[in-house]
């Protein structure tokens, strides 16, 4: 595994760590870090996260995330064994809400419709 790949690992466990059992901002809502994305050079990292709940609970998570972006960044730095601190940015993931909604109509398309079902009832009277 390159050494990008083990950064970016401990980077998203820390962050995840600081998020869950350090940040003390009411509006962080139940936020998952879904995967970090490093750049080569280590100095920079893309922090993607989802969050479970309603429009508005993502827009206070979102503000809360970015204000406390450099306290997050310094605790990554003291933990994370580097020169330099990694710039972080924090970008919402929506993938599993869309992978969620897809599956739903999924199972609307399959469940046969009310027509459907007297229909076979009907056929099976006979």
């Amino acid at each position: 595994m390159p050494r990008y790949e083990r950064v970016e690992e401990a980077i998203k466990k820390e962050v995840s760590t600081i998020i869950h059992d350090e940040l003390k901002d009411p509006r962080v809502g139940f936020v998952t870090i879904t995967r970090v994305k490093l750049s080569k050079d280590l100095r920079n990292a893309e922090i993607f996260y989802s969050v479970l709940g309603k429009e508005d609970a993502h827009k206070k998570t979102k503000l809360a995330l970015d204000s406390a972006l450099g306290f997050i960044r310094s605790l990554v730095a003291q933990r994370i064994n580097m020169r330099f601190a990694t710039e972080l940015m924090f970008k919402e993931d929506r993938s599993t809400e869309y992978s969620v909604r897809i599956e739903e109509i999924l199972n609307e398309i399959k469940k046969p419709s009310a027509e459907e079902t007297k229909g076979k009832h009907k056929g099976d009277a006979q």
